[in-house]
């Protein structure tokens, strides 16, 4: 593991001056373990320990069932979003910036567009559920101040940048890990576990891989992002080391409080998740949703932070001389998030569950661009990229549009609909026929990735049959120069 000098460390407290622009070699810092605590540090939060709950009292699923297909599906969904983190020190840009190498430049955008919808809605709902949270276990505060203050933190840190995220991930890792296991202590030791707790609910197979779908989904969820809190690493630290502490930061950060709210479910059975984990964290609870709370600010401040990139990548690709630093950084994530926060103060009670239904759709159209990024950067082009290109106004050797890609990805998002539950407006045939099961992520990967992988391969042989007959032939007996 390779330290950056201890001088060429942008310090926490320093406003980051990149935004979208490849990082040299001289600027580059970290260490793979700031890959481990950024996952760790944010996962721990009140949103994962909801999802948990959803095993038990969703799905109905007994202790064992529950705990073993949120292990599978996080273990599972990881291997893609650390895929997607190993980019990072490789190529030196965010994650977004380098799909118009899979896409072209132009026809990356609409990806990026979706992207952007996607970080705003996180950023919406995550703003309406935390203030909630806080204003549950904190004396006369309103949810609308909760929301306040917790944008208020989620702008701070996407002003300042990566370093202060980073610097924000690491307190999170040991003041939430610290808390989790003192919430786990109080839950079950502490208070007396009811004699049926390992007996309540019945296994079943749509129920289990309705768990191991969410927790995958959960993890999948972070593509888009990894690359963002990678691409300062030094690139001799390789990109192994930045998939395995990826992977084990984000996997441990989201099993655990997601056992949590499954046991919670457990003790509880039809309480709101909030309340639950209140009553069996009597005694500390505010210190449990307190620092949870706080959590969910760190996660936001990347919601915001990557929304910004993917902003700014949008104006760049539209108007190529346009060069974003920090003070433009800035003036976008005040937009965004002023935008974020007029929906998210004038939201009805019902909010967060409508929004969670689009964004369900939201990330059903990630799964396929994911297959392709994945499959391009890894199998057909080995992480060789022009980075200088993705900038260009014609988007280099990779065009405006790479249309196999684009064609490939649209047969992803297909595939996927007959899979798909969303809420109670749309249940699919073979979800339906699966027991209501959601498994739309594994079609779209199954289907997309051999797709494209071979359509590539095919797409490159004939460019190279046809490079070679446009060689012209050397007269007999005349020699090159």
């Amino acid at each position: 593991m390779s330290e950056q000098p201890a001088g060429r460390r942008e310090s926490a407290a320093g406003v980051e001056s990149a935004t979208i622009q490849p990082i040299p070699p001289d600027e580059r810092h970290g260490t793979n373990r700031d890959m481990f605590t950024i996952w760790f540090g944010t996962n721990i939060m009140i949103l994962s320990v909801v999802t948990g709950g959803l095993a038990t009292t969703l799905f109905g699923q007994p202790a064992w069932s529950a705990a073993l297909g949120i292990v599978v599906g996080n273990l599972f969904g990881a291997v893609f979003m650390a895929l997607h983190s190993a980019q990072g020190p490789r190529l030196g840009v965010p994650q977004m910036v380098q799909t118009k190498g899979q896409f072209g430049s132009w026809g990356a955008l609409l990806i990026v567009l979706i992207v952007v919808v996607m970080y705003l809605g996180f950023f919406i709902s995550i703003l309406v559920f935390g203030g909630q949270s806080l204003a549950s276990v904190i004396p006369h505060l309103s949810s609308k101040a909760g929301i306040v203050l917790l944008a208020a933190a989620s702008i701070a840190a996407t002003i300042w940048g990566y370093s202060l995220i980073h610097a924000y991930a690491r307190i999170m890792t040991y003041a939430s890990g610290a808390v989790l296991l003192l919430a786990f202590v109080w839950a079950f030791v502490v208070h007396p576990v009811p004699h049926t707790f390992f007996s309540t609910g019945e296994a079943t197979l749509s129920g289990f891989m309705s768990t191991v779908s969410v927790a995958a989904v959960w993890q999948i969820a972070y593509a888009p992002y990894v690359s963002d809190y990678s691409r300062y690493m030094p690139a001799k630290t390789g990109s192994k080391p930045a998939f395995w502490m990826s992977y084990w930061g984000t996997s441990i950060g989201s099993i655990l409080p997601m056992f949590l709210g499954a046991g919670i479910g457990l003790l509880l059975p039809g309480a709101d998740p909030i309340a639950a984990l209140t009553q069996a964290t009597a005694g500390i609870s505010l210190l449990v949703v307190a620092v949870f709370s706080i959590g969910v600010a760190a996660t936001n401040a990347m919601n915001l932070y990557c929304g910004t990139l993917c902003t700014i990548t949008i104006v760049q690709t539209c108007l190529p001389r346009f060069t974003a630093r920090g003070r433009e950084r800035a003036l976008v994530a005040a937009g965004l998030c002023t935008l974020a926060l007029a929906v998210a103060l004038t939201s009805g009670s019902g909010f967060v569950a409508t929004y969670n239904n689009f964004l369900t759709l939201l990330l059903g159209s990630l799964v396929p661009w994911t297959a392709v990024n994945l499959v391009d950067f890894y199998l057909v082009r080995h992480g060789d990229y022009a980075v200088e290109d993705f900038f260009e106004r014609d988007g280099g050797r990779y065009g405006r549009v790479n249309w196999p890609a684009v064609l490939c990805y649209l047969v992803g998002v297909v595939v996927q609909i007959p899979f798909m539950i969303i809420g109670t407006a749309y249940t699919g045939p073979i979800a339906k026929a699966l027991g209501n099961t959601d498994i739309s992520f594994i079609a779209g990967l199954v289907v997309v990735s051999p797709l494209y992988y071979f359509t590539a391969r095919a797409v490159a042989g004939l460019r190279t049959a046809v490079a070679v007959e446009e060689v012209p032939v050397l007269a007999q007996g005349e020699t090159g120069a």
